[in-house]
């Protein structure tokens, strides 16, 4: 894992959802560690007030709430206080592996909302502000799940392709005015989402197919160096990009 790189944020606000555990705790932490102020979401407390007494003296403004709804979204953006130089969409859920004929609605509504819908709110809401300031970048963790279709379920599925396609359109719109937008697909990582099959047909059909293909899971801190490159000016050339952070996966 590479090295702090000190001062690369200094004098900026960056905003990190899902920061109270996994990608998102290890990118906030890095971009704090890194000089920015970090306005780090989640929608658990109790890992928020863990990652604020382990880091006393790092800039983090922890804000608890759901970002699947317009309150809490508009709640992290206000912590901001104005500015949003950086902002990095970590915070998501899992689909259980349903496939296509047993997905409920409940579970196919929530994991949209929060996956890309809440991503959509909350990138609408700091554009604004970056193109006052006639710059900005934001990173979407997207996935594996992106770029085939037997990494998870099919709500899963769905929300990180339409995550990249999200990335795309962001970039094509702003580049202009300083905007970049870029995705970071991982493949398994050290986090907190739940992943359980909650499908025998799912199991049966995807479970051999990632036996033999599914790479080494990955540190979060491997995640959180990939997207703080992307949010900073050494990835200034690189926009509307869906790089895949997995461990060569996609390459099979």
């Amino acid at each position: 894992m590479s090295d702090v790189i000190s001062g690369r944020f200094t004098g900026r606000t960056a905003i990190v959802t899902g920061a109270g555990s996994g990608i998102g705790r290890a990118t906030a932490v890095r971009l704090a560690r890194e000089g920015a102020t970090v306005v780090a979401a989640d929608i658990s407390a109790e890992r928020l007030r863990e990652l604020t007494a382990e880091f006393p003296d790092l800039d983090l403004r922890p804000v608890a709430g759901d970002i699947a709804s317009e309150d809490g979204v508009q709640a992290v953006v206000a912590a901001a206080g104005g500015r949003v130089d950086a902002l990095a969409n970590v915070a998501g859920i899992m689909d259980a592996f349903l496939p296509p004929a047993e997905v409920d609605d409940a579970t196919w509504d929530r994991v949209l909302a929060v996956n890309i819908t809440a991503v959509m709110r909350l990138t609408r809401a700091v554009l604004p502000l970056m193109l006052e300031a006639g710059k900005g970048a934001i990173v979407n963790v997207s996935s594996e799940a992106s770029l085939r279709a037997s990494a998870s379920g099919v709500a899963y599925t769905a929300s990180k392709h339409a995550v990249n396609g999200f990335t795309k359109s962001v970039a094509v719109f702003y580049k202009g005015q300083g905007i970049r937008a870029n995705a970071v697909a991982p493949g398994p990582v050290a986090t907190n989402i739940e992943a359980p099959f909650h499908s025998a047909y799912a199991a049966g059909v995807l479970g051999p197919i990632m036996q033999t293909t599914v790479p080494p899971v990955a540190a979060p801190e491997e995640l959180a160096a990939a997207i703080t490159w992307l949010l900073s000016d050494d990835s200034s050339n690189v926009n509307g990009a869906i790089l895949p952070s997995d461990g060569g996966w996609s390459a099979i």
